[in-house]
Parts: structure tokens; sequence; C-alpha cells
């Protein structure tokens, strides 16, 4: 089965408006899902979703031989954009804690302004590391967006939430810290 040559790409695209919309449903839906747990519910698929695709895409890319540099470039960015909205939209609403956000994003989008400026040079694929970090990030974010305190208590919720962004926060600085030692190598075996 052939599929066409931009739907990898068209799929990575597609995650830059589902931020947004992501964005405003989670901030409509208020903390914990108060005044409505109807729009909570509806901001975390549609990260959920979201963020799944970037499993999706690269996928697809790998398996039909169709990476392109665009992708490479542009798939981080689109992930950054839903993750960001998330990290900013549960500080907004007192979930997370504005100091592991700020850590977070610093490194997210410092990494990113670097691709952006030496993408003329070279396109930085996503490292190892990266693909980790992101990966407990949607699944430290989805559990964070679901109003599951109904089910387990508040005090359960917060708690697991807590720890689940400090090993995000930690895994965030470690990939950050394992891209920019790469960068430097790599930096010194150019003649």
């Amino acid at each position: 089965m052939a599929i066409p040559r931009q739907l990898p790409n068209a799929i990575t695209v597609a995650r830059i408006p589902l931020a947004v919309v992501f964005f405003i449903l989670l901030l409509l839906g208020g903390q914990y899902g108060l005044p409505d747990p109807g729009l909570r519910w509806a901001a975390a698929i549609i990260f959920i979703v979201g963020i799944s695709t970037d499993w999706v895409d690269g996928y697809l890319a790998r398996k039909y031989d169709i990476v392109s540099d665009f992708g490479k470039l542009w798939d981080p960015i689109a992930d950054k954009m839903l993750t960001g909205a998330g990290f900013i939209g549960l500080a907004i609403l007192g979930e997370v804690s504005w100091w592991i956000v700020a850590i977070i994003l610093v490194r997210e989008w410092g990494i990113t302004i670097h691709r952006l400026m030496v993408a003329s040079e070279h396109v930085v694929a996503a490292a190892w590391m990266g693909k980790i970090k992101t990966a407990f990030q949607g699944v430290a974010l989805g559990w964070a967006l679901l109003p599951l305190h109904y089910l387990i208590g508040l005090d359960a919720w917060t708690l697991i939430t807590f720890i689940l962004m400090l090993i995000v926060l930690v895994l965030t600085v470690v990939s950050g810290i394992d891209y920019i030692v790469a960068q430097v190598r790599g930096s010194r075996r150019k003649p």
C-alpha cells in the first residue's frame, strides 16, 4: 500500500493548530476541570491524540522511506508547541509550578531556536534521549490533563502529578545536556 509522500509532514503540521484548540479548551475547562469537566476531558483527549500523532508521522516516514528535512525540523517544533501549551496551560491553572515549567520551556525553546539557526547548514534530528523525554512528557501531561482527581482524590492526583513533573524535569534537563554535548562534539569534528 502506497501512502502520499507528504502524509507524515501533513500530520506534523496538523499538530500546530491542534495545539491552539487544545490550549483554549484547557483554559476554558478550568482548574481540575472545574467549572466544566467536559471541556477538560475534551482538551485532554485532543492532547493525547495530538501527541500520539508524533509517533504516527515518524513511523510512516521511516516505514515508507519518506523521511524529509522538513519533518526532521518541524516535528520537534510541533511537539514543543503542543507540550508547551500543556505546560503553560497547567501553570496558568495553578496545577503545575511555574518554576518547573520555566526550566522545561527554556530548554525546549533554546534547543528549538538552535535547530532553526543551524537549519541552513544541517538539520538536527531528535536524538534517542530527546525522544524518550518527549514520550515521557506526553504521558505525564496526559495524566495531568485528565481530571482523574474525581476517581482517586485530589491529594493523590496532585502528588502523582508533581512526581511525574519532577521526572519530566530531570529527563528534559538531561536530554538538553546530551543535545549540547552532541552538538559540541559534532562541531569539533568539522574541518
